[in-house]
């Protein structure tokens, strides 16, 4: 059958069930966009000057725009489309410094000390967040943390991950007693994490941005940004021109080239479902086996309770959405029964070569442009620490000493050079094949980034690039970068 929705994003399921899972249409989007979203803001003015222009209306870049507003400054925040369409919008909502497997990753490309900073990062991100959903009256529901294991493959990994949680300061422990109704050989748990509405937390932030005196503009895709003397200019798509003193660039990847960040990053695409169940999880659950499964419970429209689903991840351009789709929901109908689709839909994240996210300048020594990128699918839990040190950066301030594990140019690199020797091979691999197959499928655009020949997602109904991850709609229009200029198709 063919699930879609008023969105136009396609889901087909092949399943053949005597249940009734999968058998009635499915919003194909988040199900925070059952709430209200904030806004709509407009376009910028033909002309403005500030003192810092945020390019990103994510959660980064909102935290980013309130702190420096409430410190003073004139800030602009320049949105592509509308809050809420980005990584942000579409995140399955856990707060968490057990992250899978990912402080394995860390120790891989980085010494015992940076992942020991970058959980104390991951552990003030969480706080201030958890403080600010405390004073607004967001839901932050507080959750206990899994890594579990269904495959001998898997709790080898999930083994692994507490050896590298308890190095770099986790306080972990290996469970054998795990709620999730179906077999299991074992866990690492991590109490008192938490997990939230995401389309809540937009709403208050950009309520807040704008009554701290900053500037929020929707449709305004950044297309050139250009030093000019001791500032900055940036130009949208539209015409409208910005006059920076600084820049943060908050987008999923940074939209330009300089600094290479697009050779240090590999795109991810996964999805999420929610679905009708009788049985709801206490905490939230991600697994180590090599095909990832996450799952928590949800609110839907109407308070319903819902199982949120998740996983099925792959590298942009590079597979068939449609069959990871079909696996993540084969998977949820084979453990959960009787249930039914409410949303499917999917995400985009940065999984940088280092294991850890960059923020910080552009270019080494230059302070006048930023970035924030590379959260690896836990922006939730890390984009509070990215902005508090981009604010203490640009204002002027000291940088605690965990920043370290966020910084855009380390020696680290060094470290990393193998990981991004594969990713870069990977990436001539593809540029070479799409190449050849060109002469035979003259229908296939290329990205208006580096040239990457598309591949056609049907399930998002997309254009894909296999390069660096960039994205079109069926109209030709951006939806994801590096890439700022429309196909001509």
């Amino acid at each position: 059958m063919h699930i879609t929705g008023p969105g136009g994003i396609g889901y087909r399921t092949r399943m053949n069930s005597s249940a009734n899972f999968a058998t009635r249409p499915a919003d194909s989007m988040p199900v925070w966009f059952t709430r209200a979203r904030p806004g709509p803001f407009p376009p910028p003015p033909a002309r403005s000057v500030c003192d810092v222009a945020v390019v990103g209306a994510g959660v980064a870049g909102l935290l980013t725009a309130l702190l420096l507003a409430r410190a003073g400054r004139s800030v602009v925040v320049l949105e592509a489309r509308r809050v809420g369409d980005g990584t942000s919008g579409h995140t399955t909502g856990k707060v968490s410094l057990l992250q899978g497997t990912k402080l394995s990753r860390v120790l891989r490309s980085n010494p015992p000390s940076a992942a020991r900073r970058y959980v104390e990062a991951g552990r003030e991100g969480q706080a201030w967040l958890r403080r600010y959903c405390d004073d607004h009256g967001l839901l932050a529901e507080g959750r206990h943390a899994t890594t579990y294991a269904g495959t001998r493959v898997g709790e080898v990994r999930a083994r692994a991950e507490l050896l590298a949680s308890r190095t770099a300061g986790l306080p972990v422990e290996w469970t054998n007693s795990v709620e999730l109704p179906y077999e299991v050989r074992g866990a690492v748990r991590l109490e008192d994490q938490f997990q939230l509405d995401a389309m809540e937390l937009l709403s208050a932030l950009t309520a807040d941005v704008v009554a701290a005196g900053a500037g929020l503009h929707e449709g305004a895709r950044v297309t050139t940004v250009v030093h000019d003397g001791d500032g900055v200019t940036l130009t949208t798509d539209a015409g409208a021109v910005v006059d920076a003193g600084q820049v943060v660039l908050a987008t999923n990847q940074p939209i330009l080239d300089r600094g290479a960040f697009f050779a240090r990053l590999q795109p991810q695409r996964s999805y999420a479902a929610t679905l009708t169940s009788s049985w709801q999880p206490a905490g939230m659950h991600l697994s180590a086996d090599h095909a990832v499964r996450s799952v928590r419970s949800v609110s839907g429209a109407d308070g319903e309770e819902l199982l949120m689903v998740g996983g099925s991840g792959h590298v942009t351009g590079r597979s068939t959405p449609e069959r990871h789709v079909e696996r993540l929901l084969q998977w949820a109908e084979h453990c959960f029964p009787g249930s039914e689709v409410r949303h499917v839909w999917s995400a985009q994240d940065q999984s940088p070569v280092t294991a850890l996210p960059y923020v910080g300048p552009l270019l080494p020594g230059d302070h006048r442009i930023q970035v924030v990128t590379g959260f690896d699918k836990w922006g939730l839990s890390t984009a509070p620490a990215a902005a508090l040190v981009l604010a203490a950066d640009i204002l002027g301030g000291a940088v605690p000493s965990w920043g370290s594990a966020l910084r855009s140019w380390t020696p680290r690199e060094v470290l990393a050079a193998g990981r991004a020797a594969l990713v870069n091979a990977e990436v001539g691999w593809q540029l070479a094949c799409g190449y050849a197959a060109r002469p035979f499928r003259d229908d296939l655009p290329r990205c208006t980034h580096l040239g990457g020949v598309l591949s056609w997602n049907d399930a998002d109904q997309s254009w894909d690039c296999p390069l660096h991850g960039s994205r079109f709609g069926v109209d030709g229009g951006v939806l994801e970068g590096p890439a700022t200029r429309s196909l001509e198709l």
